[in-house]
Formats: C-alpha cells, sequence, structure tokens
C-alpha cells in the first residue's frame, strides 16, 4: 500500500499490537508476516508524524528487519544497527511499540539504539560506520567464551564508504570470523552516496547478474531478476560479480543483490545464511521511504522530518532581534559564496553534509569547487591539509560531534603544519532531539589545546559571517563554532568585515557607580541569555559588565587584566562542558596572570545529557536567563558569607 500522507490518527494495527517480542514473530506464517510489515509501515508513519524524527531510511527498511528478527534468535544472536537511522522498527518489534511516538522526546525513547534501553540494543550508536566492528568484536568475544551464537550487523550504503568499515571487514577476514554483514543499499546517506564505492555498487546493478543463494547456502552466479529500483544510479562500467567484487576481493563470501522489499525471498536467504561460517556479506537493495510517496519522490527531504505541527526553527529569544532569524547554517552557506566570489581559492568541503551545513546553493554554482567525501571525516580533514599545501584556501564545514572523529588528523596533518584551513564547526553545543550522541559539547576542550589555532564563537547570524570571514582571512587554521537552528535576529551586514584576532566585545555595563561590579564573560550562543541575566540582576541595584568574549582561543587577557582592577569577581558563561571549556580558560589565563578572584563558571554539567527540546534542555542546566540569575545571585551570597 501507497501512503501521500502521514497519519494524524493512530491506525489500527491488531497483528502488531499484539507483538511484545520478536520470538513471537516465529509463530506466524507468511502471509501474516506480510500483514505485519504492512502494519509496521502505517504505524511507523504515524509515530514519526508525533515525534518527527528520522524517517525514510526506517520506512525503507521494514521487511528487512522482520525478517531478521524472525531469522534471528534475538537477544542471544546479536544484531547490531549502524547509526540507527533505521532502528526504529526494531524498536518496535522488540517491545517498545507504545513508547515509539516519545522517541527524542525528554523521558522518552532514545533516537538511536541505546544499551541501557533494550537488551535487543546490542550496541549503542549515534555516529556511522561503528556496526562491523562492533559486531566482530562480539563475534570473537563469544568465540572466546566458547558461546554459541550468531552476530549480524546492518549498515547502509553511505555508512560503508568510511574507512572504519573496510578496516573492520579486513580484521574479520584474517580473524576467520562468523559474521554477516547486510549491506543495506538505497543508493543515499542523508544525501545521495558519492564515491568509488557508490561507483561500484551502481555497477553491480548494472550487469544484470546476482549471487543467488541456495537453500543450503551455497552461492550460484545467475540472471537478476527484473526488479523495479528506478532510482538506482546508472555507471558506464558494469563487474562481474563472481570476479570483479570488491567485497570477494577483501575475502568475504558475497551473496546477492537480493530485493529488500522481497519478505518471502529475504526469509529464504537468510535462513540460508544464518548458519553458514565464514565471513558473509548480504547485499540488499531498498527504497528510502518506500510506501510513502513524497518520501520516494524526496529522498534527501524526508531524511528526517519534523513532528507534525511543530515550528522547523524551534524557539528562539526575540528580546534582541531587529530580523526574522536565519539559520546559521545557512549564514555558513551565503558566506561561502560570497567569499567564493571574492576569491578563487576557497574550496569547500564536507563529510557528507551537504544539506545540513546550508552548502546546495554553493554546490550549484561552484560545482567544480565543492567536494562531498562520502562518510569520511578523517579524510575531509587531510583532504584540506593537502589543499592548502598549494596554496588553496579549503574550507571544512563539519558538525561538532562529527569533528571528533577527525581529532587526530586536526591536530598532526593542520595544526602542526599551521595549514591555512577554515572550519565551519556546525550543531555546537546541545542539540535537543537528537541527544547526546550528536552534541556538540566538547569542541572547546579538545580544540583549545592545540598551537596555531584560532577558536571564535558568535553571538548572533551577523557576527557568525563577519567571523568566517575573520577565520578565512586568518593565514592559519581557524575555526568558527555555531550553533544548531536559528540566530536571535540580528541584522546581517553584507560588507565583510574581519574582527581583530583575541579582541572582545564589552556589551553593556549596568550601574557603574555601585561598588559591588560583577563581569560577566558570555561565549558565543548563551550571549544573548546572559544580556538578558544581567539586565534582571541589575534591577536588584547590582553593578554588572557584560562581556561578548567572541575568541575562546586567542582569549582578551588585556580586558581580562582590566576588568579585574574594577571588579570583584567574574562569572562564565557557555553552551559548552564546563570542565575544559572556556570557562577553563579563563580561569587558566587569571592564574597566569597572578590575578586571585572568585569565577562562577557556568556550562554543562559533567555528564552526557539525555535527548529534549533544546530550550528545556537548557533550562535543566541552568543556561537561560533565570537559570543564570539564580547562579550568580547564589554565588554572590557564598561570597558575602565569606
Amino acid at each position: 500500500m501507497m501512503y501521500t500522507q502521514i497519519p494524524e490518527l493512530r491506525p489500527d494495527t491488531p497483528l502488531l499490537d499484539a507483538i511484545d517480542a520478536p520470538e513471537q514473530l516465529k509463530n506466524l506464517d507468511l502471509a501474516e508476516l506480510q500483514t505485519l510489515a504492512a502494519e509496521l509501515r502505517a504505524y511507523i508513519l504515524y509515530a514519526a508524524g508525533q515525534s518527527g524524527g528520522h524517517f525514510g531510511a526506517n520506512l525503507g527498511v521494514i521487511e528487512l528487519t522482520v525478517a531478521l528478527h524472525r531469522i534471528l534468535d534475538t537477544p542471544r544472536d546479536r544484531l547490531v544497527w549502524d547509526v540507527g537511522h533505521q532502528a526504529y522498527p526494531h524498536k518496535v518489534l522488540t517491545g517498545r511499540r507504545e513508547r515509539l511516538p516519545t522517541i527524542r522526546s525528554k523521558n522518552g525513547l532514545a533516537a538511536f539504539p541505546a544499551r541501557d534501553e533494550s537488551e535487543f540494543d546490542t550496541f549503542g550508536v549515534g555516529h556511522s560506520s561503528t556496526s562491523i566492528s562492533a559486531a566482530l568484536g562480539m563475534s570473537l568475544a563469544l568465540r572466546y567464551q566458547q558461546q554459541q551464537a550468531r552476530v549480524a550487523c546492518v549498515i547502509g550504503d553511505g555508512a560503508m564508504t568510511a574507512g572504519m568499515a573496510f578496516e573492520a571487514m579486513n580484521d574479520a577476514v584474517q580473524h576467520q570470523a562468523d559474521l554477516l554483514v547486510v549491506l543495506n543499499d538505497n543508493d543515499m546517506s542523508i544525501s545521495g552516496s558519492v564515491g568509488g564505492l557508490a561507483h561500484h555498487l551502481s555497477g553491480l546493478w548494472q550487469n544484470g547478474l546476482y549471487v543467488h543463494v541456495h537453500d543450503d547456502g551455497t552461492p550460484e552466479v545467475r540472471q537478476r531478476p527484473n526488479w523495479d529500483f528506478r532510482a538506482r544510479k546508472p555507471t558506464s562500467d558494469h563487474f562481474k560479480v563472481n570476479t570483479d567484487n570488491l567485497f570477494k576481493a577483501i575475502g568475504f563470501e558475497y551473496f546477492g543483490p537480493v530485493d529488500g522489499h522481497d519478505l518471502p525471498e529475504l526469509l529464504r536467504v537468510l535462513n540460508a545464511l544464518k548458519d553458514r561460517k565464514g565471513c558473509r556479506l548480504l547485499h540488499v537493495y531498498t527504497t528510502k521511504g518506500k510506501g510513502f510517496t513524497p518520501a520516494e519522490q524526496d529522498q534527501i527531504g524526508y531524511h528526517a522530518i519534523a513532528k507534525l505541527g511543530a515550528n522547523k526553527l524551534g524557539a528562539v529569544s526575540t528580546k534582541y532581534a531587529s530580523h526574522k532569524p536565519v539559520k546559521y547554517s545557512d549564514v555558513f552557506g551565503q558566506f561561502l559564496c560570497d567569499q567564493a566570489a571574492l576569491d578563487s581559492r576557497l574550496l569547500a568541503i564536507t563529510p557528507a553534509m551537504c544539506e545540513g551545513s546550508g552548502m546546495v546553493e554553493f554546490a550549484k554554482r561552484y560545482p567544480d569547487r565543492f567536494f562531498d567525501v562520502a562518510i569520511a571525516e578523517q579524510h575531509a580533514l587531510t583532504l584540506a591539509a593537502g589543499m592548502a599545501c598549494e596554496g588553496i584556501k579549503p574550507v571544512v564545514a563539519i558538525y561538532s560531534t562529527f569533528l571528533q572523529r577527525g581529532y587526530d588528523q586536526l591536530i598532526h596533518d593542520i595544526c602542526l603544519q599551521n595549514l591555512d584551513v577554515t572550519f565551519g564547526i556546525d550543531r555546537a553545543g546541545l542539540v535537543g532531539e537528537d541527544g547526546a550522541t550528536h552534541a556538540g559539547t566538547f569542541d572547546y576542550a579538545f580544540m583549545r589545546t592545540l598551537p596555531n589555532l584560532v577558536i571564535m564563537a558568535p553571538k548572533d547570524e551577523n557576527e557568525c559571517r563577519q567571523m568566517l570571514h575573520t577565520a578565512y582571512q586568518h593565514p592559519g587554521p581557524a575555526a568558527v563554532r555555531y550553533p544548531r537552528g536559528a540566530g536571535v535576529g540580528s541584522k546581517i551586514e553584507e560588507t565583510f568585515t574581519a574582527l581583530p584576532i583575541g579582541k572582545a566585545e564589552v556589551l553593556a555595563t549596568f550601574n557603574v557607580d555601585h561598588p559591588q561590579q560583577i563581569a560577566f564573560l558570555a561565549f558565543g550562543s548563551r550571549t544573548t541569555v546572559t544580556l538578558e541575566a544581567a539586565a534582571q540582576l541589575a534591577e536588584t541595584g547590582l553593578g554588572i559588565t557584560v562581556v561578548n568574549m567572541r575568541f575562546i582561543k586567542p582569549l582578551d587577557t588585556a580586558l581580562l587584566e582590566q576588568l579585574a582592577q574594577t571588579h570583584q569577581a567574574f562569572v562564565t558563561v557557555e553552551e559548552h562542558a564546563v570542565m575544559a571549556g572556556a570557562g577553563s580558560a579563563v580561569n587558566e589565563a587569571l592564574h597566569q596572570m597572578l590575578i586571585i578572584k572568585p569565577v562562577l563558571n557556568l556550562g554543562l554539567s559533567d555528564r552526557f545529557l539525555a535527548h529534549g527540546e533544546h530550550g528545556e534542555m537548557l533550562k535543566e542546566e541552568g543556561l537561560d536567563a533565570a537559570g543564570i540569575s539564580r547562579s550568580v545571585s547564589a554565588f554572590l551570597s557564598k561570597l558575602a558569607a565569606l
């Protein structure tokens, strides 16, 4: 059945409602399993509309999920999902059906598989390309402990582009592991799959052959049935699956491709392969968004959706807004286009985050200057380093949480060589419903220790644009980190103005004649709300100076020294872990200058924060205006009691 809209009312799913554990699937006949798959697709459509979140990939693995849980004996048999974008059907079939509409909300289900949520979630994920390594580790550990259990993992063709996946496959062959890798090939990751692997998989499609699996598990090359996968990318090269197959060359036994929506065939093939020994790869073709016409026609747009009736930009403070708030990713995208028009040396790089990073227009205008390297963060950074060695000025667009994966390259390949690479670091700070796996809450800490690296954080959209220009003009590595979503509604100046490196900005002073003066040092996204909190506290008569620090490295130590002469205490505010964050940098600077002053560091606590609405999470951490005011009042009370 094809759907054209997301249902607002819960569909009638009597068979699905009777399933509370995968073992119950073993009691269903084929007709009932097909009915179950249809009900599961209808329910996923409904639940995703209630919660928002990842969408298209889940619809594409309905039949595969049913087949895996029918054939395997989970949780005794280990089933590992890569990333988790496609794990909603898995959650439904493993006892979490009625909680699925709570996914991504406070105290609701996690957006990705989580070990503390269910015994069926064998490995917690959020970043891609980990499944084969994790599944191999499980297989080898089970073998060492002489435990009899099957191990299978599901990985997408986009995730397969990462080097980590091939490292794991190489190692699996070395150890002669018993491992079933299911390659879910939908010709997509978040965007369309790119690169040599995507080209190779497309060639396997065009040759018209496949490796048939006999019921006893033995392979046979046959002519492929005439499947209707119209979205497959054509390529000029054809590959012979029995001789030119990449996976066979590595040492895996290759089977497929198989139609991932043909439930009877999936059941037959998985049953034939489940007890076969060695390293096996089953290549499955699916359609992202299967069964929902808008998602099939716009697979990128329907990778994830907002909940029905939701404001996609989310709530933003408008107290100081002079214009309509603009998304920071759009600010970055416009900067790229405008800067590229001024400088032909600019080349832009992204690890599979074109849409999310606001680079679509740049890619259209300058296709020969745009490089999507697929899900390969480490490669993206060293690629930029190589470009910089040849006089190019590369700009790397990357999410904070994904930059963590390229940390070695940031240190050794860029900062150590002092290469001219600009970073636009998106999704810095808390990211709301996606939770801890995607939060960008550690980048100050891991970046500010690196010599040669300039680090900036803007207070609003215009400052973000000017900081990106400043970073680009700086002759060395420089990073601008900005949050997810919209800014505060500042006017964006088209003219580029480079900021003086390491210079902060005094935003406001209150009650300058009051004998007790407090200096608020705000970093990045929390600057506007810090100003609000300061204004509230100033109503009590307290003397306050509010500083937009702008630079995490280098700090404006001259201003700190000046403020220390006239202020009794400092308060630092940041949307980052307090430990080793920007406030810690202030503490270190004051210590080095032999300045002894009370300092209150406000930021994120020392824990991984569960998913929830962004503003709700900030309030819980005391980083809204009211929370900042309470913390400062308590701090001043303690000082008065000394």
